[in-house]
């Protein structure tokens, strides 16, 4: 019993003392897990807001240095000027944004899975809060990928040397994060959603922040980089002010025009006469209507009451002229792709087929076996001719194809060819093909265009002009045209056959070159050709004139202007020589080439010239132009010289410009308007050179593609006041070979209107200069026509 009582005392006091230890122990550790608790909190707050606060101040880091390496990149490149730079930059960093790019689709892929693990960690978050602070630091690295990404585009005109210092910059801010990471793991902290979230969007708002400071300050360097392209401008507009070589005319192409160049619209004329076109003597409508053609009112001009502004069609084929003196003898076929005359003449040794070419053997229907020998057997017939010595200027009527022109260079004489655009087809394209001066022009019921007494010998061979007819009034043309002292060489069948047609007309000729006090000095037979020529010489005095026993023709009256040419009507009169011995025609000029350099003795007596003397102004317009052609047209302007021929001065005053290009193998048509200039074109003739009257409002009489270089000095602003310039333009195009040159001085609003029209029409811009509102465009057209069609309804024949 004794035993079982005890027993029972035993276990009671076992049982208090186990309550009692239990709660001291419980209290004890309740204390402890406040104290920890209270402990551990502090660190975790002052750790998450110290890595937020190193986050902040790495992101405003990375945009202040961001901003400040891209100023300094773009002055550099401003100053430099550097555009290819410039472009590898911008391709740069187009690459580097586009692998950014996928990066963070990868990574906003990451972010998401990141998100729904960070979701299931959190609810364990008591068993594995280090797992909890990692994921806030992989979203805290996410959510800074994800701002810099989305800032990224805006920065794609930075320079790569920007884009290096962003990625250094970036890699930079990643290690930070990361050991600030590991300082939050080592400590242990726990953290909730909420301090996630709050976390983030400060983060998304520092970002947001950043990225409107970003923005404000390209918006500083976009400003700042149209201020430094402005004062680029400046400076390439004071290059272009002393630029005086073909790389500075380069460097200016991109100046500014007053129009752009799709306010001119372009179309192809569709007309029946196709490349050949020639608006002023293919008006159809003007030519169906005229109540006669006795007098060949059909072969002169009649221009269209609108000036053209369409553009002529290239031959099939076309190619680029063969160069002087090839070209005497040959030329593509395609250029001018006509075989009439070949057929026609080919006895007589005009023009031959010759697989490509068309070929000249030099002959022509007096002079079969050739131009030389023609020409020689006329120095033979009448030394005093002297060619290219006392006779350098010569008229060659109904030229043919030219070759009596063409072979007369050798002998130092410029002919000035011309012929009707009829039924010898391309007679004068041909010449004009070949490098030979020549004009499309008939003698009807106007004067030509040139002044009186300007050609030293006048040729007709079998040029089918009836001179004995209406009183002589063609003839009494030529004895206008013909200096005093000059001869008339006319070779044609009355001269040497006896048919009774002939013999009529030898008779006519007679009575009226004996009528005019034309002298026959010489008929003399050609035994190699089999033909004959009679050579006339003009009186340089008036004394025959007074002592004829009849008046018939009639002198002209006192107020007829024998200079007077532009569309004046013929009249069957004569005009008297000069008596003065200081009035022009009354000396002969010196023998070439001192004449070329010498003002006319007979310039004395012509007005001043803005406050020079006419001769003073004579020497000083030769001075400016051999110095302009020898330090800017020959080795400034990148022409090749060698393939120029053709050269037509559209303003020409004293023909200065082609006198400074005489040692190269070139001709010159020195045009002298009849309206916008002085009449100088008498000096042009009296120097050596040759030239015609024309107004630039109206088409030239000549073949489309004539010329290599066209010159216009100081004409187009003047002619854009009565003028459509457009117009004119087209006309230039038209006369002008593809990869030919036209060289401009003008004002500088002229000069952009010119450069704007010539950039329409895709010609390119080789030079320009610039000075105190003037300046100089050199142009190259090229091979480039329209698609759209335009009908010209007065060319459709």
């Amino acid at each position: 019993m004794a035993m079982g009582k005890y027993s029972r005392v035993d276990g009671k006091k076992s049982l208090n003392c186990c309550s009692t230890t239990s709660l001291v122990v419980f209290v004890a550790f309740c204390l402890v897990g406040v104290w920890m608790l209270m402990s551990s909190a502090v660190p975790i707050q002052t750790q998450s807001l110290s890595t937020e606060e190193n986050l902040a101040d790495k992101s405003s880091k990375q945009y202040e240095d961001s901003s400040g390496g891209l100023s300094e990149s773009v002055t550099r490149e401003d100053d430099d000027g550097s555009d290819s730079q410039s472009e590898t930059n911008i391709e740069n960093t187009q690459n580097v944004s586009q692998d950014e790019s996928v990066s963070t689709s990868e990574e906003k892929q990451e972010e998401v899975v990141s998100k729904e693990d960070s979701e299931e960690k959190v609810e364990s978050e008591s068993e594995n809060g280090d797992e909890g602070n990692q994921q806030e630091k992989f979203v805290k690295e996410s959510s800074d990928e994800k701002n810099e990404t989305e800032e990224e585009p805006k920065t794609e005109k930075e320079n790569d040397g920007d884009s290096k210092i962003n990625d250094q910059e970036a890699s930079s801010g990643d290690e930070q994060s990361n050991s600030e990471a590991e300082s939050t793991e080592q400590a242990g902290d726990k953290t909730s959603e909420n301090e996630q979230t709050e976390s983030e969007g400060e983060k998304k708002s520092e970002g947001d922040e950043s990225a409107d400071e970003k923005k404000q300050e390209d918006e500083v360097h976009s400003q700042t980089d149209e201020e430094k392209v402005e004062k680029n401008e400046d400076k390439h507009s004071e290059e272009r002010d002393t630029s005086n070589n073909m790389e500075s005319g380069k460097e200016t192409q991109k100046s500014s025009i007053s129009k752009t160049q799709s306010e001119y619209s372009w179309k192809l004329c569709n007309v029946t006469a196709g490349p050949d076109y020639i608006p002023c003597l293919d008006n159809w409508k003007t030519i169906r209507k005229l109540p006669s053609t006795m007098h060949y009112e059909h072969r002169e001009r009649h221009c269209p009451e609108e000036a053209s502004t369409c553009l002529v069609s290239l031959p099939e084929g076309y190619r680029r002229p063969i160069k002087w003196p090839t070209s005497r003898e040959k030329i593509w076929y395609h250029n001018v792709p006509h075989i009439k005359l070949a057929v026609v003449k080919g006895h007589q040794n005009w023009v031959k087929v010759t697989g490509e070419y068309l070929t000249f053997p030099g002959g022509g229907t007096q002079f079969k076996n050739g131009a030389l020998h023609y020409i020689d057997f006329i120095q033979k017939s009448l030394p005093d001719i002297a060619w290219g010595k006392r006779s350098r200027v010569i008229l060659d009527v109904g030229c043919g194809v030219a070759s009596f022109g063409g072979f007369l260079f050798d002998r130092d004489v410029l002919a000035m060819s011309f012929a009707p655009k009829d039924e010898h087809e391309a007679q004068v394209q041909f010449a004009l093909e070949r490098g030979i001066p020549a004009i499309s022009a008939v003698m009807g019921t106007t004067r030509l265009p040139y002044p009186s007494s300007v050609f030293d010998v006048i040729h007709c061979a079998r040029c089918r002009v009836p001179w004995h007819v209406e009183g002589g009034k063609l003839l009494l043309e030529l004895n206008r045209v013909m200096r005093p002292g000059g001869y008339f060489v006319w070779s044609a069948t009355p001269v040497y056959q006896k048919l009774p047609e002939d013999v009529g007309i030898w008779k006519a000729m007679s009575k009226l070159t004996k009528s005019i006090c034309w002298d026959l000095v010489v008929i003399r037979n050609d035994k190699l050709n089999q033909v004959a020529a009679a050579i006339y010489r003009k009186p340089s005095t008036n004394e025959c004139y007074n002592e004829r026993a009849e008046n018939e023709p009639p002198l002209c009256s006192e107020s007829d202007d024998p200079n007077a040419a532009w569309k004046v009507p013929l009249e069957a009169c004569i005009h008297k020589v000069p008596e003065d011995a200081s009035d022009r025609g009354s000396q002969w000029p010196p023998q070439w080439p001192s004449r070329l350099e010498k003002p006319p003795y007979w310039l004395k007596s012509q007005l001043d010239v803005d406050g020079k003397s006419a001769p003073e102004d004579f020497i000083s317009d030769y001075k400016h132009w051999k110095n302009v052609v020898s330090k800017t047209y020959l080795t400034g302007m990148g022409i090749d010289w060698s393939s120029v021929r053709n050269v037509l001065d559209m303003r020409a005053v004293y023909g200065g410009f082609a006198a400074a290009l005489k040692d190269l193998n070139v001709w010159v048509m020195n045009v002298v308007p009849h309206i916008d200039s002085r009449d100088t074109l008498a000096i042009i003739f009296e120097r050596g050179l040759i030239g015609m009257y024309h107004d630039w409002c109206e088409s030239f009489s000549t073949y489309p593609r004539t010329y290599d270089v066209v010159h216009a000095d100081h004409l187009f602003s003047v002619l854009k006041k009565r003028c459509n310039l457009v117009a004119v333009i087209a006309e230039v195009d038209r006369i002008l070979r593809p990869e030919g040159t036209l060289i401009v001085w003008d004002d500088a609003e002229t000069l952009n209107e010119i450069e704007s029209m010539s950039k329409s029409l895709h010609w390119d811009i080789r030079f320009t200069y610039s000075k105190e509102n003037k300046g100089l465009l050199c142009i190259q057209k090229t091979f480039w026509r329209p698609t759209e069609q335009e009908t010209i309804l007065s060319a459709i024949a």
